[in-house]
């Protein structure tokens, strides 16, 4: 009997901390969607005014 509670004891101790776990990398992963949306929605808007910044073969950068 000792041991199966010392079992369950153990098993509940491991559910807890991968519950932790999953709740840590959740809030990690809201935060990088919400990071991600941000950079595209800048680069959209980057894009709509033409201000792309990509230097093609031969051509000299603006500041030349």
């Amino acid at each position: 009997m000792n041991a199966l509670e010392e079992q369950i004891a153990h098993l509940t101790r491991t559910v807890d901390d991968l519950s932790d776990i999953v709740a840590r990398q959740e809030r990690e992963l809201a935060l990088l969607t919400r990071r991600a949306q941000m950079l595209m929605a800048r680069e959209a808007e980057r894009e709509a005014q033409g201000s792309g910044g990509v230097v093609v073969g031969d051509e000299r950068p603006p500041h030349y």
